[in-house]
């Protein structure tokens, strides 16, 4: 496993494709991170749970190593962002079409992607401004703090070390903020 993870992540691919199961779990274990953290991006979509988003997007990391061609000089890693996001649109899809016709949220794909000019980020900057003002507002001071490590990817453990908590009130704070961000997010 250590002579994998010197490995290019192209030529773990192949490796994958040619039957190697330690070279799809190393890709697997790279990627994890990334899909964590598109699932985050999108979780306050709330139509779906952070866990199901991830389970999504795992499953459009498992496709992009099946699916990848380096023809061209393609990057791995930019492919994998494609197809998780892709996959994760196409969950929310799902579930927004489940929901009945009053209760449906409009998705729009080009929101899931990241922006790239200056205009764009200036643009989210200001939404992630506004969203954060009214997360101030519908939560206390801590489940604020709490949520906002857990955005940043802060294990529970972490948050209860940061805050001097214990675990068991980082769960409440976060099941609580959950609860009144679904009522305010309406």
């Amino acid at each position: 496993m250590e002579e994998l993870e010197n490995k290019s992540d192209e030529t773990l691919v192949e490796l994958s494709r040619s039957g190697d199961a330690l070279a799809t779990e190393e890709l697997m274990l790279r990627y994890k991170e990334t899909v964590r953290r598109c699932a985050r991006k999108f979780s306050f979509n709330l139509l779906a749970e952070v866990d199901d988003l991830v389970q999504e997007g795992m499953i459009g990391l498992y496709s992009a190593i099946g699916s990848f061609s380096a023809v061209g000089g393609r990057k791995f890693k930019n492919f994998v962002y494609t197809c998780v996001v892709r996959r994760i649109y196409s969950y929310l899809r799902f579930v927004n079409r489940r929901k009945p016709e009053g209760e449906r949220t409009e998705i729009d794909p080009e929101n899931l992607a990241e922006g790239e000019s200056p205009e764009e980020l200036l643009l989210i900057g200001e939404s992630e401004g506004e969203f954060r003002q009214r997360l101030m507002r519908a939560l206390s001071d801590f489940e604020f703090r709490v949520i906002m490590m857990y955005l940043e990817g802060m294990s529970y453990a972490q948050i209860s070390e940061v805050t001097g908590k214990e675990v068991k009130s980082i769960d409440n704070a976060l099941a609580r903020a959950k609860r009144k961000l679904q009522s305010t997010f309406r």
